[in-house]
C-alpha cells in the first residue's frame, strides 16, 4: 500500500515528525559536562579515567528523578530500570572488586540463590529503596576506587586469580552497555538524551 505525502510538512501519512536537537533535551550542556574527553597519560590513568566517566554517566541519566520514575520498567516483559542498574552495578562493582579481587567473603548485594534477578525484580518505587540503593553503589565504588589507588600495578592477581587491568576493561565494558541500556530508559520516561 503506498503512503501519499502530506503536503504541509512533507511527510507521509502516519510519519511523525524527525527529533529536532535541542540543548533543552540534553541530560547536561557539555560545558557543566563532569566527564573528561579523555586525553590521559598512561595506561592505568586511561583506564580509571574512563571507568570514572562511565559511573558518572550513570549517575547522570538517573538525575533528578523520583522513585517512580528510577523504578518505571522499560517494556513488558522486561524487569529492566534504571533503579535495577544502579542496583545491579552495586553488585557487579561487589563482585569485582571485593570478591574477586580483594577475596572478601560476603554476602552478594540483592542476588540470592531464590532469586537471581533480584537486584532487578527488588527495584521498587519507594524512596527508601532508592536511598539504599544509591548508599551501596557508592560505598562500593569508593571500595573498588580504594582498592585501585592502593594496588602496586595492574597485574595485580586477586584471590581467585581476576587480574585488576581486566577487571577495569570489564568494568568499562559493564557500565558502557548498560548505560546504552540507560539512555533508552532515560528517554522514554521524560525524552530527556545524552551521551
Amino acid at each position: 500500500m503506498s503512503q501519499s505525502l502530506d503536503p504541509d510538512d512533507g511527510l507521509r501519512a502516519g510519519e511523525e515528525p524527525a527529533r529536532s536537537f535541542g540543548w533543552w533535551d540534553m541530560f547536561v550542556h557539555p560545558d557543566d559536562d563532569p566527564r573528561t574527553d579523555g586525553g590521559f597519560q598512561g595506561e592505568r590513568a586511561t583506564l580509571v579515567g574512563y571507568l570514572r566517566d562511565q559511573r558518572l554517566t550513570l549517575e547522570m541519566k538517573c538525575a533528578g528523578l523520583d522513585a517512580d520514575a528510577l523504578a518505571r520498567r522499560s517494556v513488558e516483559p522486561s524487569n529492566l530500570s534504571l533503579l535495577g542498574l544502579v542496583r545491579h552495578m552495586a553488585g557487579v562493582e561487589q563482585y569485582w572488586f571485593r570478591k574477586r579481587l580483594a577475596g572478601q567473603d560476603v554476602p552478594r548485594h540483592y542476588r540470592t540463590e531464590d532469586d537471581p534477578d533480584a537486584d532487578f525484580n527488588g527495584a521498587v518505587p519507594d524512596p527508601n529503596v532508592v536511598a539504599e540503593a544509591w548508599d551501596t553503589w557508592r560505598a562500593e565504588v569508593a571500595f573498588a576506587e580504594r582498592f585501585v589507588d592502593e594496588a602496586p600495578d595492574l597485574d595485580l592477581a586477586g584471590k581467585e586469580g581476576a587480574v585488576l587491568r581486566e577487571v577495569l576493561v570489564h568494568m568499562i565494558e559493564e557500565y558502557a552497555r548498560h548505560n546504552g541500556h540507560a539512555d533508552f530508559l532515560r528517554e522514554r520516561i521524560d525524552g530527556r538524551v545524552g551521551q
